[in-house]
């Protein structure tokens, strides 16, 4: 049986100036974990309107289960307006008071956090209060029932602050940050950055009572503390078009092979590798 993942937050569009793309971390996380063989539930909401059923066509396209993404009447679609500088370096701005942050908890979403073997959300989905209740409930379920709770903590300013960081480190299991994070999340945490990677990643995970803390490190790989030591991965040679996707490519590997029972160093390696497969070809998801 494959494993059933539910994963609660954002899905969206990246208005760039050729054209809109499919984005947002959770809806890439979720397509990712169900093309590499996950029964993956997405729990979002959505406009009704065209860019809302356009989504849910994506959704589905990669065997993603949209029973838990609600369509709201009142509320539209998220999109990311995104401008390029004079180098071609990406601002973006993310729309606010959308669908995604409005979605409500409900007898169909409760039946699927109990049947799941793992949960995944991240700060921003917590943006809207509905949204934030319900992820915390289904969490609440989790701890109850045992199972990994998977944070990607996804810093997207200004939709966080210092509370948030602590209280969504708290209700995971294993948090996979990037190392462009991890200034920003010690602070939050009170935790002294001129420590050695490795003594702040494991003062993390000691202090959370967390079972496992991932670092990404772009082109250098990654790290995973677990509480017997470190294991360190070697980034994986790629040609780069683009690294959008990449990190939640990493992160929907590194949850399947954590729950196959892989052992650390092959979960790090095969999430590298499909991170650097991403990094190879433009957008978040192959076409």
């Amino acid at each position: 049986m494959s494993a059933r993942i539910v994963a609660m937050g954002d899905g969206l569009w990246d208005l760039f100036p050729d054209g809109p793309r499919f984005g947002g971390a959770t809806a890439n996380y979720a397509c990712h974990a169900s093309r590499l063989g996950g029964d993956v539930s997405m729990v979002s909401g959505v406009g009704v309107d065209e860019r809302g059923e356009a989504l849910l066509q994506v959704y589905r396209k990669h065997g993603v289960n949209t029973d838990c993404v609600q369509a709201l009447q009142d509320y539209p679609t998220g999109v990311v307006q995104v401008e390029l500088t004079e180098n071609g370096l990406p601002t973006f701005t993310i729309g606010e008071n959308a669908a995604w942050d409005h979605w409500a908890w409900n007898e169909e979403i409760e039946r699927t956090v109990r049947n799941a073997d793992a949960l995944y959300f991240g700060t921003l989905g917590q943006r809207g209060p509905l949204a934030r209740d319900g992820i915390r409930r289904a969490l609440e379920i989790a701890k109850a029932t045992q199972i990994p709770r998977i944070l990607d903590i996804n810093l997207r300013a200004p939709f966080f602050d210092d509370s948030l960081i602590r209280e969504s480190i708290t209700l995971g299991t294993v948090l996979k940050i990037s190392d462009e994070e991890l200034n920003r999340v010690c602070q939050a945490c009170e935790i002294d950055l001129s420590q050695s990677d490795e003594s702040v990643l494991s003062e993390l995970r000691t202090k959370f009572e967390l079972d496992l803390v991932v670092m990404t490190r772009g082109a250098e790989g990654a790290m995973l503390i677990h509480a017997d030591g470190v294991v360190r991965q070697p980034g994986v040679p790629a040609t780069v078009i683009d690294t959008v996707g990449a990190g939640d490519s990493f992160t929907a590997s590194m949850t399947l092979g954590l729950l196959a029972g892989k052992d650390y160093p092959q979960v790090l390696g095969d999430a590298c590798k499909v991170a650097a497969g991403v990094c190879s070809h433009a957008g978040a998801v192959p076409e």
